[in-house]
């Protein structure tokens, strides 16, 4: 069997290993955002790509909630002395990964082919895929001008008002060569959008053409978990953003969203009341992942709702 999980940001690596816990080795394909890649002092970095290697090998910082666990900052602090700007934070152990990738890629190995040695370097049993191998960069217009998404993510904290959201190469990208395998897949059984930033992370991977024609043909359940509790993200600007793009910030906007890409949505028990104003079946079950036992108890969760929800069958 297979399975297709489409991820971005620290909660959909943690749905992400959630699976990889509950599915045998090799079934799980995690198609992961690239819209938040950049360069920063030459090198390749891949926020959510690493996001996942981290979280999937254990090396993840929970204190930080991104990066590696026991890391150093020697570079950093000698780039601070030597008076340059360090907004964009990168520790010791990271910066070898960042290296190694940027190597390689300049080489002439594609980012599929990088990340997929990275993993394997890494002992994880998971495919981890880029969308796409080709340039996606996502730009958030806001009150404050036109920021790379780390930009403002990063060094503008969330603080500006966002108008609209671009994805920058988006309309030249094409789908990832295991993108495609993946989803061709005769073993496939079911596709997952993680409970990840809809605008910022789950939709730079539909914009890419071809993958949302992918899902619209599927054959097999696709659900996707909300990242709402309450009307609010646990983590990142999810709430915020769909205030600000005039979007409600509740689970049947969410729904709406994703209408006619998905057959069921998954929402916490506190949000149980909103299943009946939502047209698609619901699945309710606590989704905040605070242990690797809350991870892999969700990820069961939304493997068996596979069984109970209809998949909507191609035309």
């Amino acid at each position: 069997m297979s399975v297709i999980a489409l991820s971005g940001g620290v909660g959909g690596a943690k749905l992400a290993l959630g699976l990889n816990h509950v599915l045998p080795p090799g079934a799980l394909k995690i198609v992961a955002n690239t819209g938040d890649d950049f360069y920063h002092y030459g090198l390749r970095i891949c926020p959510d790509i690493d996001t996942l290697l981290y979280t999937l090998s254990g090396l993840a910082s929970r204190e930080r909630g991104w990066g590696r666990d026991d890391e150093s900052w020697k570079m950093m602090e000698t780039l601070e002395s030597l008076g340059d700007d360090t907004w964009f934070r990168l520790g010791d152990a990271d910066l070898a990964l960042h290296l190694v990738r940027t190597q390689r890629l300049r080489r002439g190995e594609s980012l599929t082919q990088v990340t997929d040695y990275l993993r394997r370097r890494l002992g994880i049993a998971a495919d981890v895929l880029p969308m796409s191998d080709d340039s996606v960069r996502t730009f958030v217009h806001t009150d404050n001008g036109v920021l790379g998404f780390q930009e403002y993510f990063v060094r503008h904290r969330c603080e500006p008002v966002v108008q609209r959201i671009v994805f920058e190469g988006c309309e030249r990208a094409r789908v990832s060569a295991g993108v495609s395998r993946a989803f061709a897949s005769p073993d496939l059984e079911a596709i997952f959008l993680c409970p990840s930033n809809p605008y910022l992370s789950i939709d730079p991977i539909l914009a890419v053409p071809g993958i949302r024609t992918l899902i619209l043909k599927r054959s097999v359940p696709c659900i996707a978990v909300s990242p709402l509790i309450g009307g609010q993200a646990v983590k990142g600007p999810t709430g915020k953003i769909m205030g600000e793009l005039g979007i409600p910030a509740t689970n049947a906007a969410l729904a709406h969203h994703y209408r006619g890409l998905i057959d069921g949505l998954v929402i916490d028990t506190r949000d149980a009341s909103d299943a009946a104003g939502i047209d698609l079946p619901v699945l309710v079950h606590p989704t905040l992942m605070s242990t690797d036992l809350h991870k892999s108890r969700l990820a069961n969760f939304v493997r068996e709702g596979t069984s109970v929800v209809r998949p909507v069958l191609s035309s």
